[in-house]
């Protein structure tokens, strides 16, 4: 398992009961994780009155419930990144934690490539990846189909100190995007991608990731370069397995690069214990 443990502003408590027990800079959450199926290993005081608690509804979705009066949102750092971090929709917090390990991954394959590297972020969301990639040197163009997300996005990367001529924000459809990036003949060193699992494009289009995702790493596959740097494939689909994804970029970006993929799940060590919470899979391609 590859695991996100260098965190200073974000730390996992506990876990148990379908629920994890988070700090995030100075505040302390609850939220609902179908991983945790065990008990919980502690009695950490924030378990009974965090300061903010996230009821899901059996109808889906849910709402926050505050103990206490948080700010509209904050900021927590990592490794020179900074990001903005609030409660958002559907348990959110805007971030990611689990991803540090993928770029720390990612980031230090660009520093090494001793050129200039051009990623592709599909499935952006607010720019954790973004943000790592561009502080490593790459330019970024930064795909997600959601405007307010783009608008985070932007709000991390200036929080990072990162200069604006090296991210390029799209708001778009990423399979639109991607077969318009290869009439137009663009290419990139990296990509990164982070499919959801269903979703609709602006044109009703339906997208499953168990029908659509080989052949939407095929075409992402023709947009790579002539020496190709890496391909970071991510899933929090729980029927797509990690070998599934291996498969999938050898398959598609192996068999015409060559180079090696493979794949484990991500997960985050829990500061109350020794154990480690699943955070779903990753696939990684690269040349070397």
């Amino acid at each position: 398992m590859w695991i996100a443990d260098n965190w200073k502003d974000y730390e996992l408590i506990d876990s148990g009961g379908g629920e994890r027990l988070e700090r995030w800079g100075d505040w302390f959450f609850v939220r609902p994780d179908p991983q945790a199926v065990w008990r919980r290993s502690g009695n950490n005081t924030h378990w009974q009155k965090p300061d903010a608690y996230y009821h899901r509804s059996d109808r889906g979705g849910g709402q926050w419930e505050f103990h206490a009066k948080l700010p509209e949102s904050w900021v927590i750092a990592q490794d020179g990144c900074r990001f903005k971090i609030k409660p958002m929709g559907f348990k959110h917090m805007g971030l990611f934690p689990e991803q540090l390990v993928n770029w720390t991954w990612s980031g230090a394959l660009i520093r090494n490539a001793n050129r200039p590297v051009r990623v592709l972020n599909l499935f952006a969301y607010t720019g954790g990846a973004t943000v790592a990639a561009a502080k490593a040197g790459a330019f970024v163009c930064h795909v997600d189909a959601a405007k307010g997300m783009v608008a985070h996005a932007k709000e991390n990367v200036s929080l990072s100190g990162v200069a604006e001529d090296s991210v390029r924000y799209i708001v778009d459809d990423c399979v639109k995007f991607v077969e318009r990036e290869l009439r137009r003949g663009n290419r990139y060193d990296a990509i990164i991608m982070d499919p959801p699992s269903y979703g609709r494009g602006p044109g009703g289009e339906v997208w499953k990731i168990e029908n659509t995702l080989y052949g939407f790493v095929e075409k992402c596959a023709g947009l790579l370069s002539e020496d190709p740097l890496f391909v970071l494939l991510n899933s929090y689909t729980t029927g797509l397995s990690g070998a599934t994804m291996q498969n999938v970029l050898a398959m598609t970006v192996g068999a015409k690069f060559g180079g090696r993929a493979v794949s484990e799940e991500i997960g985050l060590p829990m500061s109350s214990n020794q154990f480690i919470l699943p955070c779903g899979a990753s696939s990684r391609w690269s040349i070397r």
